[in-house]
């Protein structure tokens, strides 16, 4: 049997943010990772989670002020997307989600989980959650969800970005890059990767950037202050195509952040109110088709 190692699990001590979030402020990248009795993980997962379930979800969010979320299902419950859409069910109106999807998918599949409440599908390029999805599979999908306005998340690893530039330009759809390209905050604005993802923000309408996972593009640690000037950069290229998340439950962190302190980075990376009701309401509301 395949060795799959176990992750910590979420600081479960929130602590209150100091910063208020506007009304309707969407987390608009965040997991439920079980129960597994309920909702069993994939076999072939590459780690295991401790469950953060609905219930874990809903306390996280009330005590950030979070009224709305975007559920990105996690590689480890596959291709079974169940978790997601019974949360939804169970939102009024308030969560979305991104599925894991593949070449298997069908019309019928596709429609139920467009009438769930997803509004797009992930594709992993991340080298240690498995690497490159199959091109002929990345296509047919493609193809499948354009047609019912779903835009694409992509989750890369930054040195693999200016590889897949001219792809992503190409793409007949909306996409959005998760965790601001995955740069590492110590090789500074000017690197390579870096500089690709501004400009395929200033070049592609189509492209969308999500400033979270600051504890991932961080080098110094808590509390994470060195990736805001690559998010700042981000929301002046293009604020009307940035969305923030707080990536709970944190799956495979070098060091688990406390999410309070995680909304704290807000007015580092948007000062100004009406931008901040931009990353936080208006642009996760139009991307997700929430009900204004």
């Amino acid at each position: 049997m395949m060795y799959t190692p176990t992750i910590p699990p979420p600081d479960p001590n929130t602590r209150t943010p100091k910063f208020k979030l506007p009304k309707q402020s969407c987390d608009a990248h965040c997991h439920i990772f079980g129960p597994g009795v309920k909702y069993p993980y994939a076999p072939d997962r590459s780690y295991t989670p401790p469950d953060a379930p609905l219930e874990d979800f809903r306390i996280l969010h009330a005590k950030l002020g979070v009224e709305r979320a975007v559920i990105v299902n996690a590689s480890v419950h596959g291709t079974d997307n169940t978790v997601a859409l019974d949360a939804i069910a169970e939102s009024n109106g308030a969560y979305r989600a991104v599925s894991n999807i593949d070449g298997t998918i069908t019309e019928r599949g596709l429609r139920d989980l467009h009438e769930g409440g997803f509004r797009g599908c992930r594709f992993n390029f991340v080298r240690h959650l498995g690497g490159v999805p199959d091109k002929d599979v990345f296509d047919r999908v493609i193809a499948m969800v354009a047609p019912l306005g779903w835009h694409i998340d992509l989750h890369f690893d930054a040195i693999d970005l200016p590889e897949y530039a001219d792809m992503l330009a190409k793409l007949p759809l909306s996409y959005t890059i998760d965790h601001m390209g995955r740069v590492k905050a110590s090789e500074g604005l000017d690197q390579l990767p870096f500089k690709i993802l501004i400009e395929l923000m200033q070049r592609d309408e189509k492209c969308w950037v999500k400033i979270c996972g600051s504890e991932r593009v961080s080098s110094a640690g808590p509390p994470f202050t060195d990736a805001a000037p690559f998010a700042r950069k981000i929301v002046e290229t293009a604020v009307d195509r940035v969305i923030w998340g707080t990536d709970w439950p944190h799956p495979n962190v070098k060091a688990m952040p406390n999410d309070g302190d995680l909304v704290d980075l807000i007015p580092l990376f948007a000062p100004e109110p009406e931008f901040q009701q931009k990353i936080l309401v208006d642009n996760p509301a139009r991307l997700f088709e929430f009900d204004r």
